[in-house]
């Protein structure tokens, strides 16, 4: 594996020179970035000219200067990078790390969303091959997949910002009657199709839907829970013990009771911590927020060993998706606290411009809302593009997984269904699985070009287009640089996984 990762590292290297070289050549050939200096009737016009000369150093050969941004290049292996200046001299190593910090906020956690939705999506389709929920989920996905994305771009600006922005401005935010009855049987309708069964099953399901979404619509109107959203200990607890029980299920069976007492005592102590910490989260920073998190694992994964049996393993992967959760939702209780102050600051809380409102100040959860409003419209767009690819991959590896002899020797064993496709199925399908990842990842890294000019994000796309207009190479040199690299560097990692995934791959 060494020999092979060096070969890779060797090889690669010589595909970047080639590419860093061929996309030199090709930017400082598309234009001249002198062109609008020379038509500018300005009276210091000559001086604008000497200094973006010297800026860009356009007095030396076109070799001479791709050596010197090698050579920049060259000195951050020992951290001292040097990318040039732009065309306005500014250094580009700054215009970059900018960038890169709003492209990463954006696809991560868009590209995260894709992967678990997708995969999961994959999976149940997959079960329920050429069932109805299969063919609608098929539409939709490549619905999503084929939508061009400056026009669900203005789609989303127009109802889920403008739109939702007027609802909430409005005397009475709240739901009509034809709204809700359209809400439960939409809702009924996909969870009997998702939880299958035969005809009583489904119909109780539909039932049991519909009837509580005509109760908790009305009453979260009552409350103004669209002004005043809050969750509360209760509703905080139950959550968190559905995480403990449905991971067990899902992971091992309830029949191991050790496994779902090691999560519902980890729920038990998210309510002590709900509590605990309430007046520290009052108004924390990021590194309260990173203590708090790696004690709450800590603790997960102490209960999990200690209570875990013979199961530990199990257990403590359970205590520990319990504590993400009951983390997760007492974060979502304080950013729901700060809800109504945020509204008084921005009145109109879905942005659909910018990565974040200028001169804006107030406290931690409520620059974490404006950062992250700002966030939604670009990273539901992403990420529905995305589901497509995750979500027919994985149905495809699944189907073809699902047909081996070692699925019915599973069968035959007297295995449950849920350890056959989630020890046996699931886990064999993950090689193709992970090549999308590795491309999708490295590829959105490189900035959704049309997505942040919609949304005016100034990230990685914004960089490479504005080097590109400008004709200045060093913008599009250092957007190759991340990009170029992280490709190598993802495509490498999956080969990696191959091995640790499929013990019989050997490179």
């Amino acid at each position: 594996m060494l020999k092979f990762i060096l070969r890779r590292f060797g090889s690669s290297f010589l595909v970047l020179l080639g590419a860093s070289l061929l996309l030199y050549v090709l930017t400082i050939n598309s234009g001249d970035p002198l062109k609008d200096l020379r038509e500018s009737n300005a009276d210091n016009r000559e001086f604008l000219m000497e200094q973006r000369i010297n800026y860009m150093n356009l007095d030396q050969p076109w070799y001479a200067r791709y050596w010197d941004w090698l050579t920049g290049v060259g000195q951050c292996v020992i951290g001292q990078c040097d990318l040039g200046t732009n065309r306005s001299g500014q250094q580009v190593i700054d215009l970059l790390g900018l960038a890169a910090s709003s492209t990463l906020r954006l696809v991560v956690l868009a590209t995260v969303i894709a992967m678990v939705f997708g995969v999961l999506i994959g999976i149940l389709t997959a079960i329920r091959q050429y069932s109805g929920i299969d063919y609608v989920v098929t539409f939709l996905t490549f619905l999503f997949f084929s939508l061009p994305v400056f026009w669900a771009a203005v789609l989303l600006k127009e109802y889920l910002a403008i739109g939702f922005n007027d609802w909430l401005a409005s005397p009475d935010p709240g739901f009509s009657w034809p709204v809700i009855i359209v809400i439960g049987l939409v809702l009924g309708l996909a969870l009997q199709a998702v939880l299958a069964g035969n005809a009583r099953r489904r119909l109780l399901t539909f039932l049991a839907a519909f009837a509580f979404t005509c109760v908790a619509i009305p009453y979260l109107d009552w409350l103004n829970f669209a002004r005043y959203p809050q969750l509360g200990p209760v509703v905080v607890m139950l959550v968190g013990v559905a995480a403990a029980v449905g991971a067990t299920a899902l992971g091992v069976g309830l029949k191991n009771r050790r496994v779902l007492y090691s999560g519902l005592v980890t729920a038990g102590l998210g309510l002590v911590a709900y509590y605990a910490t309430y007046n520290l989260l009052w108004d924390p920073n990021w590194l309260i927020l990173l203590v708090l998190a790696v004690v709450a694992i800590g603790l997960a994964v102490l209960v999990g060993r200690l209570m875990g049996g013979y199961s530990k393993g199990a257990a403590t992967w359970v205590s520990v998706f319990t504590a993400v959760i009951m983390g997760g939702l007492i974060i979502v209780e304080h950013l729901f606290r700060s809800w109504p102050a945020y509204l008084e600051i921005v009145g109109r809380p879905i942005a659909t411009i910018g990565s974040q409102t200028p001169n804006f100040t107030g406290t931690f959860w409520e620059d974490f809302l404006d950062k992250g409003t700002q966030l939604l419209l670009p990273t539901i767009l992403l990420a529905l593009i995305s589901l497509a690819s995750y979500s027919r991959y994985t149905r495809a590896s699944m189907l073809e997984v699902s047909q081996q002899d070692y699925i019915r020797t599973a069968r035959a064993k007297g295995l449950n269904e849920r350890q056959v496709i989630l020890k046996h199925a699931f886990r064999n399908s993950l090689i193709p699985i992970t090549t999308i990842m590795a491309f999708d990842f490295a590829g959105l890294i490189g900035g959704a070009v049309i997505t942040e000019q919609v949304f005016g994000w100034k990230g990685m796309g914004e960089l490479f287009r504005t080097g590109l207009i400008q004709v200045d190479p060093a913008p599009v040199m250092a957007f190759f640089l991340v990009t170029g690299t992280a490709a190598v560097l993802f495509n490498l990692l999956a080969d990696i996984l191959y091995a640790v995934l499929d013990p019989r791959i050997r490179v």
